[in-house]
């Protein structure tokens, strides 16, 4: 094996052009660590965001003045290509998905990861691209079934339903047995609909605030919607849901929580240990295996086109979920 990698480096917050492919060392694994060819990455709404290091909020874990670890990404798939003297639950050529969280690592050819980190085996049926953004799913898992408790009959709101995140809610909303509304463009109606949502609603025509219909919970998984919005939306019991921790949301977690009525609840999967998010990934694998949840893929990109990547992420207009391919040097022609 080579002892270097491509790898997408970012030394400062800023535009996409921040992002460089570079070689740079290749890791080795501990006796406890396992060591992934990486052959596809998942680029979601967060990932701009840690490279902007806006809003402010997600310093705390990439870096206050700059990313402390300059190879971002955080969600990926491929195969084990080495593991440690130590290593049990892994073997060579095992195909995996898994999370690095803070750890970062991912836009890159390889990375390294402990054994009994977030790390999971690749259902044979989903491709590596399929795979990379499925630990998505958990901060959805987690906001409506952990902390909402969603059951038979009850009514969520999802917005973005379009998205990564929201085309999982509106999946995961459905097998908690939910009647299910889903809010995006009029273009990508018919693609929410498709996903089992029973009602969908065009963003740009204004019948969400008009309708007078409520709900017992509002799920905002980008942070794009202010919680002052959707409190008309909700019933008197009713709880906005989001994994954004902007001042709105801690400001009326505080006051919900003196006060009660109409709940905020922030909480994000990442933030959880590894043992207890690992169990939510045991308790999604059935919908996985049935087919009751997918991920869809929009679009793909090279690794040596993550600026582009991150330009369509953030122009908003995702249909699913967009992922770099990796392709390695030992590949190329």
């Amino acid at each position: 094996m080579g002892k270097h990698m491509r790898a997408v480096v970012c030394t400062r917050y800023g535009p996409p052009e921040v992002l460089q492919l570079k070689e740079v060392p290749k890791p080795s694994p501990k006796d406890d660590e396992v060591l992934v060819r990486i052959l596809a990455v998942a680029v979601g709404v967060e990932d701009p965001m840690q490279r902007r290091g806006r809003p402010y909020f997600v310093r705390l874990s990439v870096g206050f003045t700059k990313p402390r670890r300059p190879i971002l990404g955080t969600e990926f798939a491929g195969t084990i290509e080495a593991v440690g003297a130590g290593v049990e639950r892994f073997k060579t050529g095992d195909a995996v998905f898994g999370v690095t969280g803070a750890g970062f690592g991912c836009n890159a050819e390889y990375v390294c990861m402990p054994e009994d980190g977030l790390l999971a085996t690749k259902l044979p049926a989903t491709s590596f691209e399929e795979a990379a953004p499925v630990c998505g799913s958990l901060l959805v898992w987690n906001l409506l079934k952990a902390k909402a408790n969603i059951k038979s009959g009850q009514s969520v709101l999802i917005m973005d339903a379009s998205g990564g995140i929201g085309s999982a809610a509106v999946q995961i909303a459905k097998a908690l047995g939910a009647e299910v509304t889903g809010v995006c463009s009029t273009a990508d109606l018919a693609f929410v609909e498709s996903l089992g949502a029973d009602k969908v609603v065009d963003c740009a025509t204004g019948a969400l605030t008009t309708s007078g219909r409520t709900y017992d919970a509002v799920l905002d998984a980008t942070g794009i919607t202010a919680p002052s919005r959707c409190k008309k939306l909700l019933r008197r019991t009713g709880v906005y849901l989001t994994a954004y921790p902007t001042p709105s949301v801690l400001l009326r977690m505080l006051w919900t929580g003196v006060f009660g009525g109409k709940r905020v609840i922030f909480s994000a999967a990442g933030l959880m240990s590894v043992s207890k998010r690992l169990g939510m990934l045991n308790e999604l694998m059935p919908l996985l295996e049935e087919g009751r949840l997918r991920t869809f893929i929009d679009r793909s990109f090279r690794l040596d086109q993550v600026v582009e990547a991150h330009r369509y992420v953030e122009e908003g207009r995702m249909r699913g979920n967009v992922v770099l391919t990796v392709t390695h040097g030992d590949e190329l022609a």
